[in-house]
């Protein structure tokens, strides 16, 4: 506003310099086109008399002069008087005076006067200083959100908004329970200061709108937010209502200051719809939802909330739709058609914003008015079933602004508000504490912090539906992968008709790399029984079995079957296991069932359809057991001789270094997250099972392959680095030790045998 204010006594200013400078001007040049003639030597020269008036007129121009230039002067000093406006600097201000914000809208008055003004210009014509957000208020943000897909979305809206923001904020998620777990899951490792989360449980609320036919793609939940009075805590003031398909690019806070402009009974902030739709000439016979001329757009609502519930809001949009519905039939834009009808009757409830806080793209509509520059955007919205795909003249700008925090970093986010007190997590502050009890000068302190670094965490990042099979009989197969493992997804599918929970550790970019490859799959996507949870990349080493306990915390099958990524299961291996959990009665057991691995160094396999099949291929030499050449010991305990000719399962006892992929029950004992990279990792969990004094048997018709490929980071790391090796025989006899005290007696034998890597 200052800059504003500055204009005008610059424009003043400017307003006298064009009006007396070129009056000066052609003074001066009028006075030089004057021919001074030589004077007459006598009075009675005819020319005397035309001389006498030039000379006349020529001091009567020099006086008018001299009378603007001291006018001018005065006028000067009497700016130099005027008050000064105290200086209130802001970017957006700044940006204004750059000649960079010049906004247009076609909005027409449904507001006040102020509002059209602001909505004409994007911002007051009057010089007094906007109020401003406390840097510590928390601002409150609703959004229905229910679903895989949805899910997803509302991580970018997040991230856009966590990127400008510079409050606390406060998320009211409407969800169900697929979203729910997501989120709660999400927000749980993220971890991000002075973010606070409440969850409303939508299915509660369907009741309250299921009598409303819907026509919309977003189903019943489009009509959720009619409800937000009754939902949110009644001691909530406002809110700002989002969809899920926005993108922020400025502070929300502005946005909260613009409730500061409400007057009079307005209690809804919306922004003009920028279509044609409620004009009703998209097409022959379109017949939409009354509505205030081109009515207003739902997805970016502020509430006054305690109004509207003086107001009884909820008995107004029920009668209004009730009313409605006997003519309409039916929504066809969910919850915007009943707002837009209830405006029509009460246009004094609404402050129309400027049209640069909902930027509208879909294929119908005028956006392009609501910008002229970067600078003038504010909030984008994807508000087509088209989303990115939408036409529009700067589709491509958008796009990539989207595209931008779609595969930012989230954990760059994780940033502190300084200056403001905030509620103790007490997670953060556990994790701080043993963090700051670690010794930094530790040559192996990297490895031991790993343990406890918090990764953020997307479970179900694609649709998942499944549902166990009823006999207790069911098994998923669980694994994890990074980028440069991709390819093996659509062989293991082909494989493994059952269940599958994976553990993606990905960049934010990575994820998205994956979810277009998955997408592009037809394998993959004809598969909605494969969980996939993703884990993102922080630190420095891969966190082997915090994938794994990621992917087992996922499953929901009675069974498990823990494998790893690079490895062909046999066809038919689902319902062999399935069968061997009734033969061998492993529900009343604790039995760790051992499919016996081997390997191929070829990349085209004759993969074999039968034991038989396989022992001629090994052989032949076209196969080997698994490590033989390399580490014996990790699966020598399975007795590969006495499995060439075994009918029936075999008991087996657990010896040093014994690492097999085995079936368990769900409830069997996590890995420990010391280890990662490469080493012991699967050795102390199998450990860790004999400990607790489970069975392992093998069985004889089963067993997996796996494939070539090149050597991971980590294994490199541990064949070059003389540190790593020394840190994972510390962590080794450190873990053996915390074996001794947790199991006593019978686990001395694991810190007597010799355990070399």
């Amino acid at each position: 506003m200052l800059v504003m204010c500055r204009g005008r006594r610059k424009f003043v200013v400017a307003s006298f310099a064009l009006i007396f400078i070129p009056a000066l001007t052609w003074l001066y040049l009028s006075s030089a086109n004057f021919t001074v003639k030589p004077l007459p030597l006598s009075p009675l020269d005819p020319q005397s008399s035309v001389l006498i008036g030039a000379v006349a007129e020529h001091q009567d121009l020099k006086l008018g002069l001299r009378d603007v230039e001291e006018h001018n002067h005065a006028l000067r000093r009497e700016i130099s008087l005027l008050p000064r406006v105290p200086t209130h600097s802001s970017h957006h201000s700044k940006s204004r005076q750059g000649n960079q914000l010049h906004t247009h809208s076609t909005e027409e008055g449904t507001g006040d006067s102020e509002a059209k003004k602001g909505a004409a210009s994007g911002n007051s014509s009057d010089c007094v200083p906007q109020p401003v957000v406390n840097k510590c208020e928390s601002i409150h943000i609703a959004i229905v959100c229910a679903g895989y897909n949805a899910s997803r979305d509302v991580v970018t809206l997040v991230k856009s908004v966590l990127f400008h923001r510079r409050n606390p904020l406060h998320f009211h998620f409407i969800t169900d329970s697929i979203a729910r777990k997501i989120l709660a899951d999400l927000f749980h490792t993220w971890m991000v200061p002075a973010v606070h989360i409440n969850f409303y449980d939508a299915d509660e609320l369907k009741s309250e709108v299921s009598w409303i036919p819907n026509k919309h793609y977003s189903g019943i939940y489009g009509l959720m937010k009619l409800v937000l009075t009754k939902t949110l805590p009644s001691d909530l003031q406002k809110v700002i209502v989002l969809d899920t398909d926005i993108t922020f690019a400025t502070d929300i806070a502005e946005l909260w200051a613009v409730f500061h402009k409400f007057k009079g009974q307005q209690v809804l902030g919306l922004v003009e719809n920028q279509s044609d739709w409620y004009l009703g000439n998209l097409w022959k016979n379109h017949r939409p939802w009354p509505a205030l001329g081109r009515g207003f757009n739902t997805g970016v609502i502020l509430l006054l909330l305690d109004r509207l519930r003086k107001l009884k809001w909820e008995q107004m949009w029920r009668l209004t739709a009730e009313r409605e519905l006997m003519s309409m039939l039916s929504t066809s834009l969910a919850d915007q058609d009943i707002f837009n009808a209830v405006i029509k009757q009460n246009p004094f409830l609404v402050h129309q914003l400027p049209c640069f806080w909902n930027v509208q793209l879909s294929d119908h509509t005028r956006s392009e008015k609501c910008y002229k520059d970067v600078s003038d955007l504010k909030v984008i919205h994807w508000n087509s079933p088209k989303k990115l795909r939408v036409k529009n003249k700067h589709v491509e700008f958008f796009r990539n602004l989207y595209l931008t925090f779609l595969e930012y970093d989230g954990n760059l986010l994780r940033r502190e508000l300084f200056g403001c007190p905030s509620e103790t997590d007490h997670n953060s502050e556990n994790l701080q504490k043993t963090l700051s009890e670690l010794d930094e000068d530790d040559p192996c302190y990297e490895f031991r912090r790993e343990r406890f670094t918090v990764h953020r965490t997307h479970v179900y990042f694609l649709h998942y539906e499944y549902e166990p099979a009823l006999d207790n009989t069911d098994v998923t197969l669980v694994a994890q992968l990074s980028m440069d493992r991709l390819q093996m997804l659509e062989a293991i599918c082909k494989h493994w008709e059952g269940p599958i929970s994976l553990a993606l550790y990905l960049s934010d970019a990575e994820a998205q790399q994956f979810l277009r490859y998955a997408q592009g799959s037809e394998v993959l996507m004809s598969r909605s029984n494969v969980g996939y949870h993703i884990v993102y990349k922080e630190g420095q080493f891969y966190p082997v079995n915090l994938l794994r306990n990621v992917a087992m915390g996922q499953v929901n099958t009675p069974y498990m079957f823990l494998s790893d990524i690079d490895f062909l299961p046999m066809y038919g291996l689902y319902e062999y296991l399935r069968k061997s959990v009734v033969q061998l009665d492993m529900g009343n057991t604790k039995k760790a069932l051992v499919v016996p691995a081997f390997e191929t160094l070829r990349y085209r396999l004759s993969f074999p359809k039968s034991k038989a099949e396989l022992l001629s291929q090994l052989d032949m030499g076209t196969l080997f057991t698994f490590r033989y050449h390399v580490w014996t010991k990790g699966h020598a305990p399975t007795d590969f001789a006495k499995w060439r000719t075994a009918t029936t399962p075999y008991r087996v006892q657990w010896e040093a270094d014994f690492e097999p992929y085995v079936m368990v029950r769900r409830e069997s004992p996590e890995y420990d997250r010391r280890f990662v990279g490469f080493g012991w990792n699967k050795v102390a969990h199998i450990m860790e099972l004999d400990a607790q004094e489970y069975e392992f048997v093998v069985l004889p018709n089963a067993y997996m392959i796996h494939m070539p490929h090149a050597p991971s980071f980590d294994i490199t790391k541990f064949r070059s680095n003389k540190q790593y090796r020394v840190c994972l025989k510390t962590l080794k006899e450190e873990f053996q030790q915390n074996m001794s005290r947790r199991y006593g007696f019978a686990a001395l034998k694991y810190m007597t045998v010799d355990n070399n890597s």
